[in-house]
């Protein structure tokens, strides 16, 4: 797409329309899925953007194996630390794709794994901390083939 504002508008355009042709159920489930994913993990808690760092590619080619690094700024004391990272993927068939209970005394509030990841979208990271404030990053990733079959 071309940097001109017709180009940017045409764009914005396509993708709300795409959206719309989505069946309204099947988003709509979606969408309950994954909220529902998100209150057992962080209850009714309201998440802030900020203080994490989220690295995944842009693009993979096998979306079954799609690297995910993770950290929460965090001194990780025991009266100031991370509790919990959770990861969820809002396109796959489940969105919850992870959890890690991290503890006071650890150096960083650090996890690297991988994930599957079914089709183009952004995963989304929330970090708990001891005081019951939620953390929120998100990243894109695109991918060729995907790691989810069902």
């Amino acid at each position: 797409m071309n940097g001109t504002r017709r180009g940017v508008l045409s764009g914005s355009l396509a993708g709300a329309l795409a959206l719309t042709l989505l069946p309204h159920p099947v988003r709509a489930a979606s969408d309950a899925r994954l909220a529902e994913a998100i209150r057992a993990a962080i209850g009714d808690a309201v998440p802030r953007d900020g203080g994490i760092e989220l690295w995944l590619p842009e693009l993979v080619d096998n979306g079954a194996q799609v690297p995910l690094a993770i950290t929460v700024a965090s001194p990780m004391t025991q009266y100031d630390h991370i509790v919990a990272i959770h990861v969820f993927a809002p396109a796959n068939p489940t969105p919850g794709v992870a959890s890690f209970r991290l503890f006071p005394g650890l150096a960083r509030a650090e996890v690297e794994t991988r994930i599957r990841v079914a089709e183009d979208q952004d995963i989304l990271v929330l970090a708990r901390d001891s005081a019951g404030r939620v953390w929120r990053a998100s990243s894109p990733v695109k991918v060729v083939h995907g790691g989810c079959r069902g």
